[in-house]
């Protein structure tokens, strides 16, 4: 087997595990363990918390002390015992805690499988901006896959969600074992910064690299809204009798499943798109999208005319999520040397995934609960406000990120 074919393969696998739960387990809490909205964001909000320390932290040790196969290997086993445990939890303090031993373990893996995709690719001296999309389109498919066979099996009110992905993650463990060894950089003369593993932190003195983080981080808050709400929003269709038989709320995880089978599609237009309109024009794309996103979901319901809106709402998350972070992690993988890249790409991670996801899960849920009377959740308010935020972050990046995209540099 070809590498781009190993690496597709362990990206399937990475993705899959989190499909199995992602989009599900929002309405798991809510509709079968009946926790309120802040006790489902604080749980969400482990993803936050976990990637504000340990993306960076195990991409400092890959690049400077252990190989990523083996750092990549723990965490999924990590991952294995913590998602078999939180299945049999029903207290959402327990809960909070089993989770966040799971994100701690997880988020750093994110990042691990981009660099080894990306060192593999070097390795063999092929172009990553090609070749990445394709090998990392498989992720997506494989998440694809995990919401529809929890959603046709009946799981998604379920914790057999986290059964199906504690046993994937035990099969990404045992295959990762065939994955290639990656030579740890070593040099005899280091700074204490790099001594420390922060060379990353350079990346700060640069003006362009530092807003870019720093929006990172607030389109970071736009991405846990969706994942934590999304599949909650489709269910409460239930509660209205019309709607109670209707597709949208029979399977609702395969409905959002559509914005991964758009992100298919927009995943192979990334190489496209940066080369021709550059990294602002691509992440303002991104942003636009999100607006849409989130408008449409207010409007949208499971009559004729409300489920195109619903659908069409999928479709343009594809393009929101992949035209921001596989773009992204494109950017600094060209932007940063090869010494630093398993840093850059958790610096990325904990910027998105982690300072941004852990405010955005807490903030949203302080939403959700505002725009929540006698037990109703007052959807179309709750969307319009996100929609809201990500219209205003458009523009504000769009007068201060200032990169200028050339022939010199048309890769990015």
């Amino acid at each position: 087997m070809g590498i781009k074919n190993r690496l597709e393969l362990m990206m399937f696998l990475q993705y899959f595990i989190w499909g199995s739960w992602l989009t599900t387990f929002g309405a798991y809490l809510f509709n079968t363990l009946h926790f309120s909205g802040v006790e489902v964001s604080m749980i969400f909000s482990t993803k936050g918390l976990a990637s504000l320390i340990t993306p960076f932290i195990i991409g400092i040790i890959a690049d400077k002390f252990l190989q990523a196969k083996y750092l990549y290997m723990f965490c999924h086993s990590v991952c294995a015992i913590a998602l078999f445990y939180a299945a049999s939890i029903n207290n959402s303090a327990i809960l909070f805690w089993v989770m966040l031993v799971n994100a701690l373990a997880f988020m750093p893996t994110i990042a691990l499988s981009n660099s080894i995709s990306y060192h593999c690719l070097d390795k063999d001296n092929l172009d990553t901006v090609t070749l990445f999309p394709k090998i990392r389109v498989f992720g997506t498919v494989g998440f694809i896959i995990a919401m529809w066979t929890v959603s046709l099996c009946k799981f998604e009110l379920s914790n057999t969600q986290l059964y199906i992905a504690s046993v994937a993650s035990v099969v990404l463990v045992i295959y990762s074992t065939t994955l290639p060894n990656i030579t740890v950089s070593k040099s005899k003369k280091q700074s204490w910064v790099s001594h420390l593993g922060l060379d990353a932190f350079v990346l700060f003195k640069n003006p362009v690299m530092a807003v870019f983080f720093l929006f990172a981080m607030l389109l970071g808050a736009i991405l846990q809204i969706t994942n934590t709400f999304g599949g909650a929003f489709l269910h409460d269709f239930d509660k209205i009798p019309e709607f109670k038989e209707s597709l949208v709320v029979q399977y609702p995880a395969i409905l959002l499943s559509f914005s991964q089978m758009a992100e298919v599609a927009f995943i192979l237009t990334i190489p496209f798109f940066l080369k021709k309109f550059g990294i602002k024009k691509v992440i303002m794309i991104s942003i636009i999208a999100w607006t849409l996103r989130f408008g449409l979901f207010a409007f949208g319901d499971p009559t004729p005319f409300g489920f195109v809106l619903l659908m069409l709402s999928m479709i343009v998350y594809g393009c929101a999520f992949d035209f921001f972070n596989i773009s992204g992690s494109i950017f600094i993988e060209k932007e940063v040397s090869s010494n630093i890249r398993a840093s850059a790409q958790g610096l990325f991670m904990t910027m998105v995934n982690g300072i941004g996801a852990y405010f955005g899960s807490i903030l949203s849920g302080f939403i959700v609960d505002m725009c929540t009377h006698n037990g109703i959740k007052d959807w179309q308010t709750i969307w319009l406000i996100f929609a809201s935020y990500a219209l205003v972050l458009g523009i504000v990046f769009y007068c201060s990120f200032n990169y200028e995209h050339t022939k010199d540099r048309s890769d990015v």
